[in-house]
């Protein structure tokens, strides 16, 4: 069997978030249906399935109702793919514990065409996945982000915060701006501005289809997305010629992919670094704009800790301005309190 889910090896990022169901939806789809006894439930329309209802109404009202007609496990069709979706810790368990063996994550064919299918989170077997796996893990320890990337992170910040001064802001949509410009940096390292805008501008394209239903008939929001995938994909690769033309491979993670070799793969293909950093882009995007904005909320909703916060921060800031120098790493590990809201 093959077990949908959008928990990535490094980012860990939920396809569909629904809080009114006890732990998690996991979406699973069968090799062979006719084989199997499956679980109550609707298939709705053939193909189409139930994927309009869920689109047309709040996801929490989709799965709660299905969930009190049906139980904590039951079977319908989304975005074309036929899935059983599980809710009571006892089956969640199953899945990803006592029959791990049987599952295999695994995203559905339409959204791994928009990421691109040599990602390392859809490779899972072989020389391949495990040279990936680890030079992706190596480009985000904290000992590679210190050195490489944390004063352009202080630098994006001290950019942006000037823009939510005395106005009201949408977190979400502001913590996502905040979260592309660092995935950007640590996937691509130091570009271009005009190269930088031409990434954000067609990835922002191509992740407004990502979850629209996989029609692929001109003036759809799924065949935009591929539309801008596709120029996403010639952009990436003339970056990475220019770099290798010049053999300066520069830093971040195509850096690191550029100058990859295995015992035996001799080198990495242009398609397969750029559906690694595509990949890392959206798994690292998302996820971290969503912790963020929940951090954001959880400190307004409780004033006691925000105080303790600021006043945190400002013992750091002030000793800053003292010794007339920027944030380092080994300020941010003078703050305790802040690591334990994170």
């Amino acid at each position: 069997m093959q077990l949908f889910t959008s928990l990535l090896p490094f980012f860990p990022s939920p396809l569909l978030i629904c809080s009114s169901i006890l732990l998690c939806f996991l979406t699973l789809q069968w090799l062979h249906p006719n084989a199997k006894r499956l679980p109550p439930g609707s298939m709705g329309w053939p193909y189409l399935g139930e994927t309009l209802k869920l689109y047309t109404q709040n996801p929490n009202t989709f799965f709660s109702k299905r969930h009190k007609r049906y139980g904590n496990i039951f079977k319908t069709r989304i975005l074309g793919y036929p899935c059983v979706m599980i809710s009571s810790p006892e089956a969640t368990k199953s899945v990803l514990v006592t029959h791990a063996h049987l599952f295999k994550p695994t995203y559905p064919a339409s959204k791994e065409k928009l990421i691109g299918p040599e990602a390392v989170f859809f490779q899972h077997l072989g020389d391949y996945h495990s040279m990936l796996k680890k030079l992706v893990q190596s480009t985000f320890m904290p000992s590679a982000i210190k050195n490489s990337v944390f004063d352009e992170v202080e630098q994006i910040v001290l950019k942006l915060l000037p823009t939510w001064s005395n106005t009201t802001i949408i977190a979400l949509q502001e913590m996502k701006r905040y979260a592309f410009e660092v995935a950007a940096i640590s996937a691509f390292g130091e570009i271009m501005e005009i190269e930088f805008k031409q990434i954000k501008d067609l990835y922002r394209k191509l992740e407004k289809g990502y979850n629209s239903y996989p029609l692929y008939v001109p003036g759809t929001s799924y065949w935009k997305s591929i539309k801008a995938r596709k120029l996403l994909n010639e952009t990436i690769r003339r970056l990475i010629h220019k770099r290798r033309d010049n053999n300066d491979y520069g830093g971040g993670l195509l850096g690191v992919l550029l100058k990859a070799r295995g015992d035996r793969i001799k080198k990495l293909t242009d398609s397969q670094i750029i559906d690694n950093l595509i990949g890392v882009i959206f798994a690292a995007h998302d996820t971290t704009a969503s912790v963020l904005t929940w951090v954001l909320k959880y400190l307004h909703d409780n004033v006691n800790l925000l105080e303790a916060v600021t006043e945190e921060h400002e013992g750091i800031k002030n000793k800053l301005v003292m010794e007339n120098r920027g944030l380092t790493w080994d300020d941010t590990r003078q703050m305790p309190l802040s690591g334990r809201v994170n």
